[in-house]
């Protein structure tokens, strides 16, 4: 499985706007630039796990939601996720993902 440091910079960002926080303010408590900042945001520089832990303690987010997208008791947590990936997608490409999620929703695993 690969890591998608984008995906991760991605949260960070909405974490930290969700705290009304700069990336400047961000810096300030993990006592780092804000160039590392912008990098992590944007996916440009890989995050070593006590680093994501220390991001998520000050932004109050979740290691889980940090790195997968999940929610605390949320079953549906991958909904803005699929959206997203989905507007990004051609029509037929569209087709194609609703025609496979449709089969593996009426799969029988046993």
């Amino acid at each position: 499985m690969e890591i998608d440091y984008k995906i991760i910079g991605q949260r960070i960002k909405e974490a930290r706007r969700g705290r009304g926080w700069s990336q400047e303010k961000l810096s300030e408590e993990l006592d780092v630039t804000t160039v590392y900042i912008s990098r992590v945001e944007r996916g440009s520089t890989q995050i070593n796990l006590k680093r994501l832990v220390q991001i998520g303690n000050v932004l109050n987010a979740s290691i889980e939601y940090l790195i997968g997208g999940a929610l605390p008791k949320s079953h549906n947590y991958l909904n803005r996720d699929l959206y997203e990936v989905l507007l990004n997608c051609s029509p037929d490409k569209q087709r194609l993902i609703y025609n496979i999620a449709q089969i593996v929703s009426n799969a029988k695993f046993v």
